[in-house]
């Protein structure tokens, strides 16, 4: 498999201004690494680390500072008019907050049918047919498509924020915490949701977490964060059964073990 995504030498700041004061913060410090094709890759680490802001420069969400994010061989940072147009619907994210990312003065139908109405030009008939169709994809039923977001439990709220992000069938899924935000007990029900999806929709996943039970789970491949930069990176048996750098041996000493 060759590499769908590098990352080379990528900076990402954030600049702020107090009291006339301009502070600079390097939040993701020179990072290079690149995920497979149909692979997991799965980012770790503490909350702070850089993890979530390295993921929405790959998005483009935030400007970057210097280096540079390739999506099978072209620089995203040089898209002409028509590869920025086509790069939101190759790549999508979902987010770590399955209630602050969705409408909540729309209904899940228009939620889901919004990116087919922003990035095509289908009927829509087309539109509704793929809209039904996706909903039954992550495991919920067409009832729920008349519902808003609130009428929801977090579980389901991010079953619905995965359904948007897989609407325009893309190839790349970044998952920024997405079970973070939900009880251990629903966890499991999404984790298992994106294992099924990646094996139907022949997708890759750039996953982000600071579980590291949940990454032994997913991931194919692991790097591991630390302070803006990426410290070790390996295949997942590697990374939890021989780690080598100080820091990834602290995580994985500091993490719960979970039992059968």
């Amino acid at each position: 498999m060759g590499n769908i995504l590098e990352i080379k030498n990528l900076t990402v700041k954030y600049t702020s201004v107090n009291n006339g004061e301009k502070t600079t913060v390097t939040a993701v410090d020179n990072v290079s690494f690149s995920v497979k094709e149909g692979e997991i890759y799965a980012l770790a680490g503490e909350s702070g680390c850089g993890k979530s802001t390295l993921s929405k420069a790959v998005t483009k969400l935030v400007p970057v500072h210097s280096g540079d994010v390739f999506y099978k061989g072209k620089s995203i940072l040089n898209h002409n008019k028509e590869e920025k147009k086509e790069y939101p619907k190759q790549v999508q994210m979902v987010f770590q907050n399955p209630y602050s990312s969705l409408n909540p003065k729309m209904k899940i139908f228009d939620i889901l049918r919004e990116p087919l109405d922003i990035n095509t030009n289908l009927s829509r008939a087309a539109k509704k047919r793929m809209v039904k169709d996706i909903i039954k994809d992550v495991g919920l039923q067409e009832s729920v498509l008349d519902l808003y977001p609130h009428e929801f439990s977090g579980g389901q709220r991010q079953r619905i924020a995965i359904a948007r992000a897989l609407i325009l069938n893309p190839e790349f899924l970044i998952a920024d915490e997405p079970v973070s935000a939900l009880d251990a007990s629903i966890q499991a029900q999404i984790i298992n949701l994106f294992k099924d999806l990646k094996k139907e929709r022949d997708l890759t996943i750039l996953f982000i977490s600071h579980d590291l039970n949940v990454i032994r789970y997913l991931a194919d491949r692991v790097g591991i964060m630390y302070f803006g930069k990426l410290v070790e990176e390996n295949d997942t048996l590697s990374i939890f059964n021989y780690p080598k750098h100080e820091y990834t041996k602290t995580l994985l000493t500091s993490a719960p073990v979970l039992k059968s």
